[in-house]
């Protein structure tokens, strides 16, 4: 699998922990930094990973920022960018599960190493399951256009709220 990873300066370290897991897991990684002492605002880093991903440059992307929040928020602001932050492996393997998740987000102040390679691997080699998921995982991608509550609600079942 093609891999793009990204970070802020808070998550440099963490970020070169996950690229080496995924690299020993045989796949190939393309890290684009930041390298230790350099400055990247988590913004350009989470857009720049979602617009790669969501243009097929890759097949899936790891971020890493201090919490993992705000670098998904950014990556998710890309239409088809489908980013999950995570602090275990159970939530990135029920994401690519049930939410055809394609980027992965890290905190370097919340992860520690060791956890952050059991996300990735837990991450990288799960698939979407399809089947009753993959009706929502088409609600998601309809949310990337300018779709109307009344038109999303007749792609499957919700509530009346």
């Amino acid at each position: 699998m093609k891999i793009v990873a990204h970070s802020d300066h808070a998550g440099v370290e963490l970020r070169l922990e996950m690229v080496e897991q995924a690299r020993e897991m045989g796949h190939e990684v393309d890290d684009l930094g930041p390298a230790v002492g350099e400055k990247v605002d988590y913004p350009y880093a989470g857009a720049v990973v979602g617009h790669k991903v969501a243009a097929g440059e890759y097949d899936l992307g790891i971020l890493v920022c201090g919490t993992g929040v705000g670098i998904s928020m950014a990556a998710n602001k890309v239409a088809g960018a489908r980013a999950v932050v995570c602090s275990e492996p159970y939530t990135a393997r029920l994401s690519r599960q049930h939410n055809a998740s394609n980027i992965v987000a890290v905190g370097e102040r919340v992860v520690g190493p060791g956890e952050a390679r059991m996300i990735v691997e837990a991450f990288l080699t799960t698939e979407p399951a399809g089947g009753r998921h993959a009706q929502r995982v088409e609600m998601l991608k309809a949310l990337d256009g300018d779709i109307s509550l009344e038109d999303l609600r007749k792609m499957g079942p919700a509530c009346t709220g």
